[in-house]
């Protein structure tokens, strides 16, 4: 298989956060308009950006969580790729990527729910979250993503 031009896609840290029981947050999109679809956070980064920087950005804008109440506790080595569906090509990121490369973060939780704010960032991304089981993420997550829900699953299985 030949490795994809990572110029076509847009760099985007993603947030796997895990709480004491072991539960992985996920949170509604508000923009989706059709179906039950649940994501973990994930973000762009930004040109110059460090990537531990942008996941910790991430963090606090899409669920209010301070840094201060996660831990990394692991990080892929390779970045995961997924395409965009057709319909929607030519219309996120004003054209410029056909899909999104993606690093992602294993974050341990230490807070209570009390420290999470879904408003923390305007525009909120979510408008409701839950806390659910690991093996739920790759049914959870709008098909088009589910390769990479179940190879992040896959790479960070042993630090559940």
């Amino acid at each position: 298989m030949t490795t994809p031009d990572p110029a076509l896609y847009r760099p985007c840290a993603g947030l796997m956060i895990v709480n004491e029981a072991s539960r992985v947050f996920v949170g509604k999109r508000i923009d989706t308009k059709e179906g039950d679809w649940w994501q973990m956070p994930q973000g762009g980064v930004d040109p110059g950006e460090d990537w531990d920087e942008a996941a910790f950005r991430e963090l606090h804008e899409e669920t209010g969580i301070r840094r201060d109440k996660v831990e990394i506790v692991a990080r892929t080595q390779d970045e995961l790729f997924y395409e965009l569906p057709a319909e929607l090509k030519g219309k996120l990121w004003g054209g410029r990527y056909i899909g999104q490369r993606q690093s992602w973060f294993l974050m341990r939780f230490s807070g209570t729910d009390a420290d999470i704010d879904l408003n923390a960032h305007d525009p909120a991304e979510f408008n409701e979250y839950r806390w659910t089981e690991a093996d739920l993420l790759p049914e959870l997550i709008i098909p088009f993503k589910r390769p990479v829900y179940t190879r992040v699953l896959e790479l960070f299985r042993p630090h559940l």
